[in-house]
């Protein structure tokens, strides 16, 4: 008995240090080697000592009588294993595909058309068409189709505009023009409304570990604190940035405002010698070239300068290509990430501190008026605006002249 419990001691020890490195081929001819040299009794001991199966010890005894071996790789003989569910089941990856994508097998009415396609939606449909599947085996298959979770990618545009290119040349051509006259040229947009409170900011920000700032788990507006409205304007030669922060709505008497306050402020200053001023615009919002009191703005605005405003605006469904989206906001957005946003001198102070190794900087300021929408152009004060439509698609880039040239 002694002896015995020896043989079981040295067998347990010597596997505890191979296991970590045997296959299932070289693990069963391992044990039936073992099993082979403790004589009778020694597959006992070996399934007492491992853990390995009889059955498992014998195959492996039957190999090394047998001298078969089974070529580099394989750990059993061709065929041996459990046979894959597409071999039992052939129709089972005819269905699955069919549940992923009906227009592939002609079926407008796959009863997973129009519900999400988790793997274990499509195990549970599976299961009702008669098939055996589990959710990681639809994963498995799916993998297998070449499938994978993907999710939307935004590349299709609409219709375009047939002279959209010639327009966007047209742009170009105007900005080169004026920087080389060295004459102030902008782009001008709304950035996207923050509610103003302690609310979740997408990002992340460095911090102490394990010390969050917490924010609201529901981003419902507090109504004493509102929404901040930044309407930024983009010095396209300068790399200079001002943003006006609005409380009320984004009116185009708001926007050409937050063109006065950058003119004042940066713009006058930057370009003592000013004759002119161009600005490029998206086609729509606030001052998109339909809007008439953006053109009656413009008007009073070029009255109070002396300045002439010459106006071109970005093919309608390519405001991405706005200057100022990837110039100016994409870094104020960078800027502030992970930060709460939680109060208007917050907002103000972030857009403020934005800046970039290219050298762009931005000013910000509030702008505490209140613009009221709906506001209308009557058709006498339309009379009154000196716009003069350029030759290449007027209704896009136009010019307005002042009234009598004044001292701003």
């Amino acid at each position: 008995m002694y002896v015995g419990c020896v043989d079981i001691e040295t067998v347990r020890a010597k596997y505890a240090v191979l296991a970590p490195e045997l296959t299932e081929r070289t693990r069963r001819l391992w044990a039936a080697t073992e099993a082979r040299a403790l004589g009778h009794g020694g597959i006992a001991k070996v399934e007492r000592a491992t853990g390995v199966s009889r059955s498992t010890i014998a195959r492996g005894l039957r190999e090394l009588e047998s001298g078969v071996t089974l070529g580099p790789g394989r750990t059993r003989r061709g065929g041996g294993g459990r046979k894959k569910a597409t071999e039992k089941d052939p129709g089972l990856l005819i269905d699955l595909e069919a549940l992923v994508e009906p227009t592939a097998s002609g079926d407008p009415d796959s009863p997973l058309r129009w519900t999400s396609k988790s793997v274990r939606n499509l195990a549970d449909e599976l299961r009702v068409m008669g098939h055996e599947a589990s959710h990681q085996l639809a994963a498995d298959l799916l993998h297998e189709l070449g499938y994978s979770l993907q999710a939307n990618r935004k590349t299709r545009e609409g219709p375009q505009h047939a002279d959209r290119d010639a327009q966007f040349r047209y742009v170009n051509d105007a900005v080169r023009r004026f920087q080389q006259e060295k004459q102030p040229a902008i782009s001008v947009d709304t950035k996207k409304k923050e509610l103003i409170g302690d609310f979740k900011n997408p990002g992340r920000d460095w911090r102490p570990k394990g010390q969050p700032e917490t924010v609201r788990v529901h981003d419902f507006l507090i109504p004493e604190q509102g929404k901040a409205i930044p309407y930024g304007v983009y010095d396209l030669t300068r790399n200079q940035g001002w943003v006006s922060v609005g409380i009320t709505h984004d009116t185009a008497s708001f926007a050409v405002n937050a063109i006065r306050s950058w003119w004042k402020r940066m713009g006058r200053s930057s370009y003592p010698n000013a004759n002119a001023l161009l600005i490029t615009a998206d086609a729509g919002g606030s001052n998109g070239p339909r809007v008439r009191l953006w053109k009656w703005e413009l008007q009073r605005f070029a009255n109070r300068t002396g300045l002439p405003v010459t106006v071109c605006h970005l093919p309608p469904g390519t405001s991405k290509w706005n200057k100022i989206e990837h110039r100016l906001f994409s870094h104020i957005a960078l800027n502030w990430r992970g930060r709460p946003l939680t109060s208007l001198a917050t907002i103000v102070s972030l857009i403020g501190s934005t800046k970039t190794h290219q050298g762009l900087r931005v000013r910000s300021q509030i702008d505490p008026r209140s613009y009221a929408k709906g506001v209308g152009v009557t058709a006498e004060q339309m009379a009154k605006i000196r716009l003069e439509p350029h030759a290449f698609h007027g209704d896009w880039n136009y010019t307005i002249r002042p009234a009598k040239a004044r001292s701003y």
